[in-house]
């Protein structure tokens, strides 16, 4: 590993280009998605059934993938990169990719977001190939319920993937759970017992429109505020603690359960919108750069290095799409429209 200067990047390195955009955000965290496909069918996310998807040669390579990565890392001062789907653990040699990844001298952050499905066999080698956090979906303990959600069986598998993942010895694991009225407040107090008894953080995160079947309404939205007001009914007082840091979504609080403490995030996307504090990018399965999840349009990269484009020619396509970024997703405004893609076919 080379030695960091003053900046905290790489010696051998020149000074980062910063993405910053219009509104003076800094852009420093990478989502990529790695594949549109997934094992199980969510209604919030995917059709169920009749899913179109990429052919293979329309998705990123691994080779594509690191130099992006890399050159987001090297030229632009991204610190962080998150690794999502569709389920990224469906993408063949998954493992290697993270290897690739994990060797990128001044990349501080590597994690991933999954459906835990495939976790039992993967968590020990992910690990060990340099994946530091992990992000698992969760939205109920409930077989009936799971497949109500995912029209899919499996919560058994993924019990088991959150074990291995815990027993693999991540810095970070964290399990997200939407909250959709009708369905998640039943749910909330045992998925809260059940993170505590595990020793890791849950999350709740406000139901957005990035369903595939455009059925989204805002009242399907079991607010941050509704949330908390069932949590403290069940485990009386609950001390919010603040953000990680000012770019973080989830604002975090402690509760105690059955003698122990625990701590819980809410993610209040839409109804407490954070984007003045947005720092994120995310990059498609087939290389398209959103500067926003909601954004209506997105510049294509992987045509451009398949074209022979060189890697200044890509900082420009990149600070350009930066310095389209809008100051917010406007969930909240009459004229909202989703974006195109569905949740799948962006990246979490």
């Amino acid at each position: 590993m080379a030695s960091l200067n003053r900046a905290g990047y790489p010696n051998n390195m020149t000074d980062p280009i910063a993405l910053v955009d219009r509104f003076g955000r800094r852009h420093d965290s990478l989502r990529i998605s790695i594949t549109d496909r997934c094992n199980i069918r969510c209604f919030y996310c995917m059709p169920e059934h009749d899913a179109e998807f990429l052919p293979r040669s329309g998705v990123l390579t691994f080779e594509e993938i690191e130099r992006l990565a890399g050159l987001l890392v090297h030229r632009c001062g991204v610190r962080d990169i998150r690794i999502t789907g569709g389920e990224p653990l469906v993408r063949r040699d998954c493992v290697d990719l993270i290897a690739m990844l994990a060797k990128i001298d001044g990349l501080e952050d590597l994690s991933m977001t999954t459906n835990g499905m495939l976790l039992g066999e993967h968590a020990a080698d992910l690990r060990k190939a340099g994946l530091k956090r992990l992000n698992i979906s969760l939205d109920t303990l409930d077989e009936a319920t799971f497949a109500k959600i995912t029209r899919r069986p499996g919560v058994a598998r993924v019990m088991e993937g959150i074990d291995a993942a815990i027993e693999a010895g991540f810095e970070s694991i964290k399990l997200n759970a939407l909250a959709i009225r009708g369905i998640s407040e039943s749910e909330l107090v045992g998925l809260v017992r059940f993170a505590i008894g595990k020793g890791v953080t849950l999350r709740f995160i406000e139901f957005m429109p990035l369903d595939s079947d455009r059925a989204w309404q805002s009242d399907q939205v079991l607010s941050g505020d509704a949330c908390l007001k069932l949590l403290s009914d069940a485990f009386g007082n609950i001390t919010p603690t603040g953000r990680e840091n000012p770019s973080a979504p989830a604002e975090t609080f402690t509760l105690s359960c059955d003698g122990r403490e625990g701590t819980i995030g809410i993610i209040r996307s839409v109804t407490r919108p954070f984007c003045g504090d947005c720092n994120r990018l995310r990059l498609t399965a087939d290389g398209g750069l959103r500067n926003c999840l909601f954004a209506q349009s997105e510049t294509p990269l992987r045509d451009a290095m398949r074209s022979g484009c060189d890697d200044d020619k890509l900082i420009q396509k990149i600070q350009q799409c930066v310095g389209e970024k809008h100051a917010a997703h406007g969930i909240d405004s009459d004229d909202f429209r989703p974006p195109d893609r569905a949740m799948h076919a962006i990246g979490g």
